[in-house]
């Protein structure tokens, strides 16, 4: 047996697997982690660029830094997979290999909605790369009011919770900038609420009406007319901006359409519980990658780690990969400079109240706004940072929300 295991992406979840699969194998695994470039790129911090409060500079370090000794890090582009041949190639190389981990995220495609390329960069921006949010960030500068509109595109798009974040930081930085009695704000999106979840949902709804933040919701976005400043939904119905943030359409990565191995939009079709790709065998897939049910968004590739080395070390040694993986994810919902919520679920269980992670002693708590929370926030990017490095798990218990009712 050659021994070998691929790993496709260099980003949180592909970086995290590669150095789990390291610490627990022996030296005669050969692990090869391919990527395009060599810039890993802090996501969560993107929210805050456009506000001043983090500049995008920071928020890039060197994936070299972060994958372990004994893993080979090829910089390279993937063309192809071939999972019958068990291959990869790249541009300069072709890999084989004995497992196959996808970890290829997803991307923003603004191209994909009618309109958006004429208004992009003019009155339509996004903080979902970074040198938008660069951009975004000189527009709200120069923002003296009017009707600031944030819109998702279509479903699914990477960490569900940022738009809500987005018109609550504005909602702060409006009042900070002493225009927001001259400013409207709506948040519009396909979804029939305001969150996938129905009690965050109405959580997140009662702040926005505090806040003065119109919702509107099963908008599902036709166009955007960036000189008559407004986006029509499928239905016809028109929404009117100023200044339009919006998150475009969100694919996986061309090469797994090109390899026929996607779901139809660059997403791999993926076994909800054990991670493996549903039809290839010896493959599997986490982080954004998959098409599971659950948010895209780094807690998830962080539980998705641990389940997909378990399994694939499993099979290594002759057993059946286990179905442990429950969906898991936890969030930080920023409201403003110096207030944060947070959110834990899984595929069965709602975001409940209570305290995180240990019940009824937290220290932080769950569906609630409070300066604790921010101070965890604040707390998480460094942590993030030395998570990558030694490749070990949040410390977060993973089977904190199958407690369920436990949870504070």
């Amino acid at each position: 047996m050659s021994k070998k295991i691929v790993v496709l992406g260099a980003g949180t979840a592909g970086t995290i697997v590669s150095n789990n699969l390291r610490r627990h194998l022996p030296k005669d695994w050969e692990i090869t982690v391919i990527d395009r470039d060599d810039e890993h790129i802090y996501q969560p911090g993107l929210l805050f660029v456009p506000f001043g409060i983090q500049k995008s500079s920071t928020l890039v370090k060197s994936r070299k830094k972060y994958i372990s000794p004994g893993v080979n890090f090829v910089m390279d582009e993937i063309t192809g997979i071939d999972p019958d041949k068990r291959t990869v190639k790249t541009k300069n190389h072709t890999f084989t290999y004995d497992f196959l981990v996808i970890s290829t995220g997803c991307r923003i495609v603004p191209e994909e909605n009618d309109g958006l390329m004429d208004a992009w960069g003019k009155n339509a921006f996004t903080f979902y790369d970074k040198d938008a949010a660069d951009q975004l960030r000189l527009r709200l500068k120069e923002f003296d009011g009017g009707k600031l509109v944030m819109n998702i595109a279509e479903l699914p798009f990477k960490c569900p919770v940022a738009p809500i974040e987005f018109v609550f930081m504005a909602d702060w930085f409006l009042k900070k900038k002493g225009i927001r009695h001259k400013s409207e704000i709506e948040l519009v999106t396909p979804l029939p609420m305001a969150f996938t979840k129905p009690k965050a949902a109405a959580v997140f709804t009662e702040s926005a009406r505090v806040k003065n933040i119109k919702i509107t919701t099963s908008f599902e976005l036709n166009r955007v007319d960036g000189k008559e400043k407004y986006i029509e939904s499928v239905q016809g119905d028109k929404v009117k901006y100023d200044t339009l943030v919006i998150v475009p359409t969100t694919i996986g990565d061309p090469v797994i359409s090109d390899s026929g191995m996607d779901d139809g939009i660059g997403f791999v079709p993926t076994h909800h519980n054990t991670l493996k790709a549903l039809k290839h065998d010896r493959v599997y897939v986490i982080g954004d990658a998959t098409n599971v049910p659950t948010s895209k968004a780094g807690s998830v590739a962080h539980y998705e780690a641990d389940v997909v080395v378990f399994n694939i070390m499993a099979e290594i040694y002759g057993a059946k990969p286990e179905e442990i993986y429950d969906g898991h994810s936890t969030c930080f919902i920023v409201y403003s400079k110096g207030t944060s919520s947070l959110i834990d679920f899984n595929y069965k269980i709602e975001p409940l109240p209570g305290k995180f992670p240990m019940p009824k002693l937290g220290p932080f708590t769950l569906l609630k706004e409070t300066k604790a929370n921010w101070y965890g926030k604040l707390a998480f990017e460094p942590l993030y940072w030395n998570v990558l490095l030694d490749g070990k798990h949040l410390g977060m218990p993973p089977t904190l929300v199958m407690a369920g009712k436990e949870v504070g």
